[in-house]
This record gives structure tokens, sequence and C-alpha cells, in this order.
């Protein structure tokens, strides 16, 4: 939580934690260069809200659009998730509850990391993939 932290400051964004209706995680308001999240939730709520609502602020959105939700979705996912411990653990289990539990995010946040960064072809993940021989950021061989 402490580098989120550390990501908004440098973004020139105040984060605060506010009583919000229970259905709203958070919220980014791009007037006044604040994220507010909902009091109510978990610390792995927490920390994946707070890193979607960077991704909003990363974009410079100022309003919800289908779109910028993609893109804050990808951010929040690819911000959390590292590639390699990723690999290593799915290896030990690919249960996306049991990684979220180990990388203390929401299973959402697995979701979106393995739509968006994730391509499996015959076996092999391949992560971050391009197109050619050798564009990938990993590759992972399954047995």
């Amino acid at each position: 939580m402490r580098q989120l932290l550390a990501l908004a400051n440098e973004y020139g964004v105040h984060v605060h934690f506010w009583a919000l209706p229970e259905r709203i995680r958070g919220l980014y308001d791009h007037e006044e260069r604040r994220i507010y999240l909902n009091l109510r939730l978990t610390p792995f709520e927490r920390r994946s809200t707070l890193a979607h609502e960077l991704g909003h602020a990363h974009y410079g959105h100022d309003c919800t659009s289908p779109r910028g939700e993609k893109q804050a979705r990808s951010y929040a996912a690819g911000l959390l998730i590292d590639p390699e411990e990723y690999e290593r653990l799915e290896r030990i289990n690919p249960d996306k509850h049991w990684l979220a539990e180990e990388f203390s995010v929401t299973p959402q946040i697995i979701h979106d990391y393995e739509h968006h960064f994730l391509t499996r072809l015959r076996g092999i993940t391949y992560s971050r993939a391009r197109m050619g021989v050798g564009q990938w950021a990993h590759r992972s061989v399954h047995a």
C-alpha cells in the first residue's frame, strides 16, 4: 500500500478515506486531483481500488467511460501483478481466488491481468505478447 500511496504522491494526487455509498469502492476527481476510497473496504479491496483509481489519474480521466474503465483496470492489473511471480504461483495453483490471496488483490485484478496481459497458445503462456518471435516479456511452458 505504501508504494501505491507514494505513486499517488508522484502524480500529485491526494488519497482520502471516505464514507462512500456501499456500492462505490472508490472515486477519482480529476479536477481536485483526489482519490476517495470507501472506508468499508477490506485491505485487498483497498489496494486493488487504489491501483484502479491511480489508473484514472495516470490517464487523466475526468469522467467514467467504458474505454476509461478498461484502461484503469488494465493499469491496475499491470501495476499490482509481477509477471515472474505470477508465472511461479500459477504453476503451484492456477485458481484465481488463490492467486488473488497470494498477491493481496481482488480476484478481479487476476482476471484483468490474465485478460489484458496473457496470451495462451498450445500449452505456452506469453506475457505482454506482440507479433514475432521473442516479442514477449515472459514465456512459460506448461507441462
